[in-house]
């Protein structure tokens, strides 16, 4: 395996631990986390302090990952997940860019529907 896969892999140990120190520890700095869809946890979340309170929101529906699958190319590694949120569970692709021994970018590719249906649907104000 190669060493992104491995860091990529360390994190997803570490969140189904509860060890947010570990976690913190494989993401940049500056790290861009994507979150798609229009849930209310849904958006890009940019630095550590917004990713710290992107975990927040998921700890408060006890969502839980499970790593499936992992392949890599270069600084790209995805890996296939299975989600638990809620009484819900749905499969995610997960794409990490790592450079420099620390997780740069993520982009979820997760079953919008499900995520809306248990953190609930962004409002949208009238305009």
């Amino acid at each position: 395996m190669s060493e992104n896969v491995e860091i990529v892999k360390r994190g997803y140990e570490a969140f189904s631990a509860g060890d947010v120190e570990t976690v913190m520890s494989l993401f940049d700095d500056n790290i861009e986390w994507v979150q798609p869809g229009e849930s209310t946890i849904s958006g890009i979340y940019r630095g550590k302090a917004e990713f710290a309170e992107y975990l927040r929101q998921l700890a408060e529906k006890a969502v839980a990952v499970r790593a499936l699958r992992f392949m890599s190319d270069g600084d790209t590694v995805v890996a296939f997940t299975e989600v638990t949120a809620g009484s819900e569970m749905g499969e995610d692709a997960e794409v990490y860019t790592v450079r420099d021994g620390k997780i740069v970018h993520a982009q979820i590719y997760s079953d919008t529907a499900m995520m809306e249906r248990v953190f609930g649907r962004k409002e949208v104000a009238a305009g």
